[in-house]
């Protein structure tokens, strides 16, 4: 790729990074002015003009943004508030009922992958190993279906896709791993993180070195994270009328609770929250960066306590298991705070106070990954490698080069010697990481640490 390309490239994501901010525009409408939009580059290139001047007069003769997206507003005004109602278009209000109907497939397909093992005597009572090994391969399966045949995925890339969870099949179950071992509870943990990355592969249409695509994949997944949650509150109201209302009549309903209801409505749940989520393609306001603004300062302030409550004290982190994974999880929130700050920023407005705020939020997080690989470093030297130790300090490593490098990108770019672009770009750049990570501790761990 020729540097007129790579400026190409980032001046159309900045574009698509300001347009999918139009309350009016969904997700779909997008790619087809983005389609427009290369359509023109291309000509007008081919006439003699440089790319960024194509690029340019070719925007400009698509319209002004802002108008543009008003002009969408008064025709799709009932997309506002009714997006998910059908409308006398008969050709979206067909597509919208075989997407439904594809949806509930799912869905029922994920109720039938954790009820089926039932049948070979894995009941949801004592069979806590094998769905620690495999709740994440159970639920996420059918998710990737969905996705496969909602970007009408390539023969190619859903051959990958169903090797890929084989490949996470194999792992889970192949390996003697007691249950009461490390490694069985570190496949639990990495397993469903590297076959959600998969799903991002079956998101992406297999176009996953696309920088735009894991972007959009980032925003997805916060999305999907708050309508998910969002569900679980409204099934846990849902669970406690059911035990109210049964034990008023003298029934006891836990059976039905603990084998049906919660895991049968928390796996149709994955499904449906992604279906909510592609149904309301970006026509109001996403709701993940929204929320960073809120917990963005509180994050920061917290951890700036933490750091000062340690300097005070003296006192060193504990580095046991579970202090290890609620630390990491602190670092992977400030991680996602951080990305969905970048999702929502328009790449060519100056720095702000907001961005200061970042800054701050990811020197604390990158001070306390190095307090917190100073106590594992420590404890290994003393008592040497277990896999607890080495998973957490394999993945505070890789958490500390996305930190540093991304605290001395925010610096150049509140100091205003960086574009903003390169930040974006780095973060999406750097999740093939987390990828192949997670696929270590899956498939690398269990062996070399003897199945400990």
């Amino acid at each position: 790729m020729t540097g007129n390309d790579t400026e190409l490239e980032t001046q159309i994501a900045e574009w698509r990074t300001y347009m999918l901010r139009r309350r009016a525009l969904s997700g779909a409408d997008v790619d087809e002015l983005e389609d427009h939009l290369r359509e023109r580059v291309a000509d007008l290139t081919e006439t003699g003009l440089r790319t960024d001047e194509a690029f340019l007069i070719a925007v400009k003769r698509m319209g002004r943004m802002d108008e543009l997206s008003r002009e969408f507003a008064r025709e799709h005004s009932d997309r506002l508030w009714k997006q998910l109602v059908l409308t006398d278009d008969a050709p979206a209000e067909a597509a919208r009922r075989r997407g439904l109907l594809v949806m509930i497939a799912c869905a029922a397909l994920a109720v039938l992958a954790v009820k089926l093992p039932a049948l070979f005597g894995y009941g949801f009572d004592g069979s806590a190993e094998f769905y620690g090994r495999n709740l994440g391969l159970l639920v996420l399966a059918p998710l990737a279906v969905y996705f496969a045949w909602r970007r009408r995925v390539r023969r190619g890339t859903a051959l990958a896709l169903l090797g890929l969870f084989a490949l996470g099949a194999v792992a889970a179950n192949a390996y003697p791993l007691e249950g009461d071992s490390q490694s069985i509870v570190l496949t639990g943990i990495h397993l469903p993180l590297a076959l959600w990355l998969v799903v991002g592969i079956a998101y992406a249409a297999g176009e996953w070195r696309s920088g735009q695509k894991r972007m959009d994949f980032i925003r997805f997944t916060g999305e999907w994270f708050i309508y998910f949650v969002l569900i679980c509150l409204g099934g846990g109201v849902l669970t406690g009328i059911t035990v109210g209302t049964f034990s008023a009549i003298g029934i006891d309903a836990e059976t039905f609770i603990s084998e049906w209801l919660v895991p049968c409505g928390g796996a149709a749940a994955v499904v449906v929250a992604a279906w909510l989520v592609e149904a309301k393609q970006s026509v109001i306001e996403n709701m993940a960066p929204v929320l960073t603004r809120v917990f963005t300062p509180l994050f920061a302030v917290t951890l700036v306590a933490v750091l000062v409550a340690i300097a005070l004290t003296t006192n060193a982190i504990d580095v046991e298991r579970d202090m290890l994974i609620l630390f990491d999880l602190l670092l992977v929130v400030v991680l996602g705070l951080v990305l969905y700050s970048i999702s929502a920023r328009d790449p060519g407005a100056p720095a702000g106070f907001f961005d200061w705020m970042q800054l701050a939020l990811v020197v604390s997080a990158l001070l306390i990954d190095v307090l917190v690989l100073i106590a594992i470093t420590g404890r290994i030297t003393e008592w040497g490698f277990t896999p607890n130790k080495s998973a957490a300090l394999g993945e505070n490593l890789v958490l500390f080069v996305n930190l540093a490098w991304s605290a001395w990108l925010y610096w150049g770019i509140v100091k205003g010697r960086k574009p903003f672009a390169r930040l974006e770009r780095w973060q999406t750049d750097y999740m093939p990481v987390y990828a192949a990570w997670a696929w270590i501790v899956v498939l690398a761990f269990p062996p070399i640490f003897a199945f400990a």
